[in-house]
Order: structure tokens, then sequence, then C-alpha cells
């Protein structure tokens, strides 16, 4: 196997030819490894490694030796420093144990080869930390790669790994596979483990999974990795059957509601507009009910309770970091944005908190009155495809409202679903004039990720995108060395 074959195949298709014995896990490691080099100086997405041999993992895992990286921040390996994109934690934290997440990764056998770079503390919609430098997008080096999960969608989009680790508070997995071309879902709270270090991640807001370049690897991972822990919070529904059985099933005919405005009121390019505009006819000549219908969103309300939820969030994330390495947080080793939420966290009482909760409660029973009336809602991913480097500079001299204003009114279709813990998928079916990625949203009611997998499997036969390569590729590229 060379180089172009290796980046020809998904995770699911490599772990078939390893498993053949037609090559053997370490040839993969290998060529992985060289495929990072080859993209890496011109995209600048890893933050740790690559390393000299995979982290351990099961060798009869569903993915044995498929070459991996974990996002640096939230899921950690015992032994492997972490620095969550911030500065605050110097050369890193090194976890003496693997959060749940990533004890799941290796029992999937998982050959983790690298940590991905990632924003401050996560809270952007772009990822160009100081910490690491920008990571750049490989279909255009000039543009963002999105965030918080930038690096990772950067390695998965050029070729050099199949498929990587992702979470998501506000958009994080979904932006940057839309900026990308890649699928990105993000689950059902609940639905994919993030402890022993806490239960419901910025306040249920965040959730784990990961950036694929196929709907069949994000089911079969979402098989893996969908496993109770004692101590969690709560257990949500088990699926019917496998996630991946879902693939290729067929949806039915479902109501589908479709929109394309902004519940900010911000700017929405019309090639995103448009995009989705083909895909709800696709769906339509698929035998589906499709019009356009929206839930009721007071969106002032829901970037209230965003910026008290976040704020409070990255404080006390930073009080955990001081007290954890006896720094001392401010601006000298926080980019500004950081600061001002960190500052306004800090203020932030148990009322206002009791506040911005009520919102989200409030918002979580409309769209889930909203999705008795329909099964699938179908909106842009993002509102531009990716933007210019530097559009959202976490180090800009901002206020901490200003700063939540303007990462929101640029990822306005995501945050939502964030708040009522509801499943979404971004799925890149469409690029712009320019050559840049277009990704349009589904999102259902909790728990039908396996509705959302057989929608998505429909789209991909319909209007398939795994051809598409970006300028920047590990099979078309040479290694620094050559």
């Amino acid at each position: 196997m060379n180089i172009d074959e290796y980046t020809a195949l998904d995770a699911t298709a490599l772990a078939a030819v390893i498993a053949s014995g037609e090559i053997t896990a370490d040839e993969v490691a290998a060529l992985a490894t060289e495929a990072i080099a080859r993209v890496d100086e011109e995209v600048n997405a890893v933050a740790e490694g690559p390393f000299d041999r995979p982290l351990d993992y099961a060798a009869d895992g569903r993915f044995a030796g498929v070459p991996f990286a974990i996002k640096d921040l939230v899921c950690h390996a015992a032994g492997v420093p972490t620095r969550m994109g911030t500065r605050l934690l110097g050369e890193g934290f090194v976890p003496p144990a693997d959060t749940h997440l990533m004890a799941r990764f290796r029992a999937a056998g998982l050959a983790t080869l690298a940590v991905t770079t990632t924003p401050e503390l996560g809270f952007n919609g772009n990822s160009e930390a100081l910490a690491y430098g920008s990571t750049r997008n490989p279909w255009n080096t000039a543009h963002s790669a999105g965030g918080s999960s930038g690096g990772a969608a950067v390695l998965v989009a050029a070729g050099a790994i199949p498929i990587a680790h992702a979470n998501d508070g506000g958009g994080s997995i979904r932006v940057p596979a839309a900026c990308n071309g890649l699928v990105g879902l993000k689950p059902s709270r609940g639905r994919v483990p993030s402890g022993p270090d806490s239960a419901e991640g910025l306040y249920g807001m965040g959730v784990e999974l990961a950036v694929t370049r196929t709907v069949r690897d994000t089911a079969a991972l979402l098989d893996e990795v969908a496993v109770s822990y004692p101590g969690d919070p709560f257990v949500i529904a088990p699926p019917a059957r496998p996630w991946a059985e879902e693939v290729g099933a067929d949806p039915g005919r479902l109501r589908i509601a479709v929109h394309t405005e902004s519940w900010a009121g911000s700017h929405v390019d019309p090639e995103v507009a448009g995009a989705v505009d083909v895909i709800a006819e696709v769906l339509e000549a698929a035998g589906h009910h499709v019009e356009r219908r929206t839930p009721n969103i007071e969106w002032e309300s829901l970037l209230n309770a965003n910026h008290v939820l976040w704020s409070s969030f990255l404080a006390g994330s930073v009080a955990g970091i001081e007290a954890l390495t006896g720094a001392t947080a401010g601006p000298a080793n926080l980019e500004r944005t950081t600061w001002a939420c960190v500052e306004y966290g800090r203020t932030v009482s148990a009322i206002d908190l009791g506040v911005a909760l009520a919102a989200v409660n409030t918002v979580s029973r409309e769209v889930g009155r909203f999705f008795t009336e329909y099964d699938l809602l179908l909106t842009p991913t993002m509102n531009t495809p990716a933007p210019l480097l530097g559009h959202l500079d976490a180090n800009a001299d901002l206020s901490s409202f200003e700063w939540t204003t303007r990462i929101f009114d640029a990822c306005s279709f995501t945050s939502l679903f964030n708040q009522t813990g509801t499943p979404a998928i971004s799925l890149p079916v469409a690029q712009s004039a320019r050559g840049l990625p277009i990704g349009v949203q589904l999102a259902g009611p909790a728990c039908s990720e396996a509705v959302l997998l057989r929608v998505a499997a429909q789209l991909e036969d319909a209007v398939p995108w795994t051809d598409r390569r970006p300028a920047v590729h590990a099979a078309t590229l040479m290694s620094p060395a050559t």
C-alpha cells in the first residue's frame, strides 16, 4: 500500500485491509506518520506528536490499527501532555489516567498517533490559539479551519488520518466539518461518556465524538463509544439496533422542515442558502415531505444564556488549572477574549446562572414541541463557507459579550442544539464557487441519531462527496525531508 492508496480509504475500509493481513498495523502507522508529516507543515494541525508509535490499543477492536488523533481538549490519554490550547498550561499537564472516552477509543482499536489543535479552552469557531499558532484550511490555507475541532478536521480532510476525535459545545464538531468537507455528528446529550473528570460538560452543552469522511465511519464509531459508566448523571435510551445498520436503511417518508435565515439575524451567504435549497429538493425527490418552517427562537435569550454559561464555565476551568498548576491566570497567559470572559464569569451569581438555565429550558421546550410536528430540521451548518484566517480573533480587544456575540453570529445555526441537547449532523454536500466546502445541517429530536444517519447515508448516495480532494493533501505533497 502506498500513500495514495492509504488516503483513499475510510476507517472502515482501512480496518478491513489490516484485518485481512494485506498490510500490517505497523505499516499503516508508518504511512500515517508520513502523511501527517507531509501536510502539517502547511496546515499546522498537530499540537503533540506524531508519536514514535501509536498509543496502546486493543488488537481485536473494530478499528484495530486505524490511525487516529485526539483533540487537545476534554478527552485525554494517560501520560500524554494536554494544553487545551492555552499558554496558562505552559508545556502541558500530563494526566495520570485516561478519560472514559479515551478508554473506549483504545478498546475500539484506534491507533492514536497525535493530539490536534484547538482554540484556547475551546471557545471559538476558529482554531488560531496563540499557544500553537494558526491552523489552516487545506482547501485554501488563507482560510479558517473552523473550530474548535479545527486540527482534527484538517488532518482528516487532508488525508493524514481517516478519523479523529472531536467535541462540540456550540458547533465545534459541525463547524470544522463544514469548513473542511467532512461528516460531523453531534450526538444527543449523555450519549457518549465525558467522565470521570466531569459529568455534563459545559452545563450539558458539551458532547464528544469525531469527524470523519463517511457516514458509515461515524455510525460505526458511535457504536463503539456510546457506553455508560458508573456515576454518569443519567443513561439515555439505547438504539434499537447498531447504528452501523442504519447506514443504507430506508428512512421512510419523513416530515422535514427547512430554514435558511439566521436566527441571529446575521448574514447568510447566498451560496450556502442555495446549497440547503438544493438538498431540500433532493430530499423531496426521495419522497420526503419538505416545507419551510422553523421553531420560534428568541435569539437574544439564547445568546444571553450562552454568554453566562460559557463565561462562567471558562472561569471555572481557569480556576481548576490555577489550582492544578499553581499558575495565576491573567492577560499575560490568556488571550484577551478568554480573559474578558473569565473576568465576567467570576461575577456571575447563582441567580444569573439559574436565569440562564431557565432560558435553556424554554428554548428546549420550544424545539421539543417543534419536533412533534417534524422529524428533522434542515439548515445551513455555517452562515458562510470557511472565512479568512483572523476573522474570529480570540486575542482581539473585545468584551465578553462582544466576543460571544461575534462567535454565535458567525455560527448561528449550531448552538441551538447544544442548548437543547438534541443531535445534529453536518454533511459536506456542496462547494462554493471558490472551491471551499459547504456543509448543511440536519437536526432531530432527542435520541434520533438513527434517523439522522439513515438520511445522511441517503444524501451521501445522492450527492457523493468522498471523491473531492483539497489542495493540501497527503497524496499530493512530498514529505518535508524530500
